[in-house]
């Protein structure tokens, strides 16, 4: 019972800090032309959804963006421990915003924007409670301008490429 009540707690705090205000009937996603969001015929659109279910693509050219973290795109190999103790400090929703500053901008350089995003995966390390919503919003909120969820998977992992690391994102788009 407390399980259920603290998942509906925090689904409502997700559903309103989301979008930025308590939520009425949800609006029609808009991907890009290339992408069109696919939903069962029996869904219960008063339901709050973060994610959409499929995006069947329509035409276009899939983008598939390496693995981002909090460090800049372009950073040192082997990375260097100053630069781990600059980007990677031990703040989950940080990290997340650096990480999808850095998807942006090389969406940009592809011709994209966050309305071409098919899919985001997720991986958290160090998983601790909250921990999915709380990414969820800042990944969501850089969506969020365009009406549109992307299909996402949300993975707890014990470790990513380095101990400060606590997420790497990486994202699947179609760009013409």
């Amino acid at each position: 019972m407390m399980k259920t009540a603290r998942f509906l707690r925090a689904a409502t705090a997700f559903a309103v800090i989301g979008c930025g205000s308590v939520l009425s009937a949800p609006a029609a996603a808009q991907p890009s032309p290339n992408l069109e969001i696919i939903n069962h015929p029996n869904y219960d659109k008063s339901l709050f959804m973060p994610f959409s279910p499929a995006i069947k693509i329509k035409s276009g050219k899939l983008l598939w963006l390496a693995g981002g973290t909090a460090l800049p795109v372009y950073h040192d190999h082997p990375h260097k421990r100053e630069q781990i103790l600059k980007y990677l400090t031990n703040d989950l929703e940080a990290q997340v915003r650096q990480t999808m500053d850095g998807i942006m901008e090389t969406l940009k350089a592809a011709g994209g924007s966050p309305r071409d995003v098919v899919h985001i995966f997720v991986y958290r390390a160090w998983p601790r409670i909250g921990d999915i919503g709380k990414s969820s919003l800042v990944i969501n909120s850089y969506f969020a301008p365009y009406n549109y969820k992307p299909a996402t998977t949300n993975i707890a992992v014990l470790e990513l490429g380095e101990p400060e690391q606590l997420v790497e994102i990486q994202v699947v788009a179609v760009v013409d």
